[in-house]
């Protein structure tokens, strides 16, 4: 067993038993669960919406080197620059340099998962340069020096009371204020960031091929600020998000609504495809696009996984997982978390290291049933456990272990030989890693083949 994996069974062992966390779990996934069939009303074929969106990533995907050089072609017709970054080094190396150019002190940045894939906010500080949060949820994290707990909810593991705490340590605020009066903090903390930062920095929920832009959606109108108070702008995106038109987000943007936050429509949803124009006199005077790939076309040149790549980040399926619910998203380790991050972490990072994930599953096929794209979750769970054992990374003693089980398995004389206290004995006590992290199996005193002999005999 690899360290990761070690982590990741201490984290989720210590979780999984954790009663307060999963009460403050359930409530917010309650909430949400509670909103979500009320945004679905907007379509009158839901199922042939999820479809439809899936097909269009399928096409996006299929033909994704041309979609992304259309894309460059539009967007640097506007005066926009695109940077194109196969790893993460070469991401943060290029940040680096802008902030240098742009004699950067102070950054503000919107919610971006693929920032925290680059773990930006680390490298910043360690460069002698201020980034700070604007979107709560994220600010809360920051303030508390722990990554987002949730793609689309950073900080859903914690009550308000929780937030009324961290900020009465962190910015020495009276004891227990409301959420109300949480907010109105913040945003006073936050406003005089805009002004004062050089640098703006956003994702992107979608890279729009055939006009050249970005669209962020987003409830709070922080991505829109980070993006026009400062005169640089960059944005980070992975290359996955690529959708062909614009006219894409008249489907697009109600079903991450829905599926996300259980709305029919996010607050803000915005379009950029450049940098301010002449006659213009919002925007920044720069606007850079990074394209990221750091392992995206490992699962690309995957026919089986490349499906993934679809995910439009709505976070469904973890709000759907029963593992999720119960060990939350910081025992993963990784960026992303749930079902989809079981999923790519393998192939964005290592398999031999992160194949544990793909095990994290119960294969209810859950995520698949709330997936806003139709992807074929728990199958590609499955395929990923195939990969992991095509490459060699299982140890001798559990191939031994399942070819023993295959071999009994198939043989109904194996299987109906010796008592249930020896069958009990052999699975728990001679193969003890069954058992490690699981209840003891308990055998029928007799198989389903020998009751059926013995009621056909009667």
């Amino acid at each position: 067993m690899t360290d990761t994996a070690a982590n990741f069974i201490a984290r989720s062992t210590i979780k999984a038993e954790d009663l307060e966390h999963r009460k403050k779990i359930n409530f917010n996934i309650g909430r949400y669960n509670a909103v979500v069939p009320q945004g679905k009303q907007q379509f009158g074929e839901l199922n042939m919406a999820r479809e439809r969106a899936k097909n269009i990533k399928w096409r996006a995907i299929e033909t994704l080197d041309q979609q992304l050089e259309d894309f460059e072609a539009a967007f640097s017709k506007r005066g926009g620059r695109v940077i194109w970054a196969e790893n993460a080094d070469q991401a943060l190396a290029e940040i680096l340099t802008i902030c240098k150019e742009k004699n950067c002190r102070t950054i503000v940045k919107s919610k971006s998962m693929v920032t925290e894939e680059l773990k930006l906010n680390h490298f910043l500080e360690d460069n002698g340069i201020e980034s700070v949060e604007t979107d709560l949820g994220e600010y809360i994290q920051q303030l508390d020096g722990e990554p987002p707990y949730h793609i689309v909810t950073p900080a859903m593991h914690k009550s308000k009371e929780d937030v009324a705490k961290l900020f009465y340590e962190k910015l020495h605020t009276k004891p227990n204020l409301t959420p109300e009066q949480l907010t109105l903090v913040a945003r006073e903390k936050l406003r005089k960031k805009y002004v004062q930062a050089e640098i703006g920095i956003t994702g992107a929920n979608f890279i729009i091929s055939d006009i050249g832009g970005i669209a962020v959606t987003e409830n709070e109108g922080n991505a829109r600020l980070s993006a026009s108070f400062p005169k640089t702008h960059i944005v980070i995106v992975g290359i996955e998000k690529i959708i062909p038109s614009m006219n894409d987000l008249g489907l697009f943007w109600p079903l991450l609504a829905t599926f996300g936050t259980g709305q029919r429509i996010t607050v803000y949803n915005t379009i950029v495809t450049g940098p301010k124009q002449p006659g213009e006199t919002d925007g920044p005077e720069e606007m850079i696009v990074i394209l990221l790939d750091n392992g995206r076309t490992n699962i690309l040149a995957n026919p089986k996984s490349r499906e993934s790549l679809y995910c439009i980040r709505c976070g469904a399926c973890l709000n759907a997982c029963p593992i999720y619910k119960n060990i939350g998203g910081h025992a993963y380790g990784t960026t992303y978390s749930g079902p989809i991050g079981s999923v790519i972490t393998p192939h964005l990072r290592d398999m031999g290291e992160w194949k544990h994930l793909s095990y994290a599953s119960s294969l209810c096929g859950n995520c698949t049933e709330v997936c806003a794209v139709k992807i074929n979750l728990h199958e590609l769970l499955l395929e990923n456990r195939h990969e992991a054992v095509e490459e060699g990374y299982t140890s001798f003693s559990e191939k031994i272990a399942w070819k023993v089980w295959r071999k009994a398995s198939l043989n109904r004389n194996l299987m109906n030989m010796g008592s249930a206290k020896m069958k009990n004995w052999v699975v728990n006590k001679a193969f003890k890693a069954w058992t490690a992290h699981r209840d003891e199996l308990d055998f029928a005193a007799k198989t389903f083949n020998q009751r059926w002999k013995d009621e056909r005999k009667g």
